[in-house]
């Protein structure tokens, strides 16, 4: 029976370069893959998953309006699909969750969800939270804290380097923009 996975962790824990691996993996044994990210997210070029160690892949890219479930259903026509791979998933609505799990359920096509738990005030981003809640297989990827503990929270910064506490919950941006820390160091940089 397939599955949904949701992989989730802070910045910066190697969840691209891990959906890269996979689908890596995947292709080396001949087997198709489709690939998805947020359009959202134009850091990397246009259509692509790219991992900060250099790695990247052509990929499908979804908004809000996009129905998952149908356009995998037409491409499984065209091709078997051995799994379909979502980067950014913490920007899936909680619709297009639900077609992911379709695609598990009725399809047969195990679905691997890779994304941000929370936002840069603890907040569950909507799609998180609803994977969360639907994913057969919850995986914590693991990043470091500038202490040496497991960050799990990702804090938003200025050019300067401080704590950006209000905002939109959406901003993209990589390293000059956010910082993995553990709650504890997310705390006191944010209430500092």
């Amino acid at each position: 029976m397939a599955k949904l996975y949701f992989y989730y962790a802070s910045m910066n824990a190697g969840k691209s370069s891990n959906l890269l691996q996979a689908a890596f993996n995947y292709g080396e044994r001949g087997m198709k893959v489709m690939l998805w990210t947020a359009a959202i997210d134009n850091r990397a070029s246009f259509g692509a998953i790219a991992s900060r160690i250099g790695l990247h892949a052509d990929a499908h890219r979804f908004s809000e309006e996009t129905d998952l479930f149908a356009a995998v259903e037409a491409e499984q026509e065209a091709a078997d699909l051995a799994c379909v791979m979502i980067d950014e998933a913490q920007f899936l609505t909680e619709a297009q969750v639900w077609q992911c799990a379709r695609l598990a359920d009725e399809m047969g096509v195990p679905v691997l969800c890779y994304g941000l738990r929370t936002d840069f005030q603890g907040n569950l981003f909507p799609g998180s939270a609803k994977l969360l809640g639907l994913a057969d297989s919850l995986v914590e990827l693991k990043a470091v804290c500038e202490c040496g503990r497991k960050a799990t929270m990702n804090l938003r910064i200025d050019e300067a380097g401080k704590a950006i506490a209000a905002g939109a919950q959406t901003e993209i941006g990589g390293n000059e923009s956010y910082i993995a820390l553990c709650r504890k160091h997310f705390r006191e940089r944010l209430n500092g």
